[in-house]
């Protein structure tokens, strides 16, 4: 085997990456735990959210489709948000394989109180940046976003 060069490998720290993930770890985990203080998770705050946004009924296939999750995983969520009275299911009368879901009185009570908590999540960790610099950081992770065709909800 021919001598190849010894090279030194890059240090840890020295990836972009390697800061986003400690940030978004410490915000992601500090999120989670204000909202278990409420009784919900993080994948059943992106399931309440995106569902107040679209308040008709709807199917647990589409609210698979709309938060990027697979569709047993949003059953599971379901069946947790309906233990929680945070949702209701009804069969359809056709079919009775689908099911229509919607936001109870006491789940869409609930998402701005999480919205909330959201926000302040957030302002607490980017206090200290300047409306450009949020801006900026904002451009640039959707550009990542578009760039990669990630479109999925980040649920841990």
């Amino acid at each position: 085997m021919p001598n190849e060069p010894n090279l030194e490998p890059s240090h840890l720290k020295s990836h972009l990456g390697y800061h986003l993930r400690v940030v978004s770890n410490a915000v992601s985990h500090a999120f989670a735990k204000k909202l278990s203080h409420l009784d919900v998770t993080v994948a059943e705050w992106v399931i309440l959210r995106e569902m107040y946004a679209n308040p008709t009924n709807t199917s647990p296939s589409i609210v698979a489709e709309f938060t990027g999750l697979s569709r047993g995983a949003v059953s599971k969520l379901i069946d947790r948000l309906l233990h929680k009275g945070l949702v209701s299911r009804e069969e359809g009368s056709v079919d009775r394989r689908y099911q229509e879901i919607k936001l109870t009185k006491q789940g869409r009570t609930l998402v701005p109180k999480l919205a909330k908590v959201a926000d302040e999540n957030d302002a607490y960790f980017f206090l200290r940046l300047t409306a450009a610099e949020k801006k900026e950081i904002l451009r640039i992770l959707l550009k990542l976003t578009n760039i990669h065709k990630l479109n999925t909800n980040p649920i841990e």
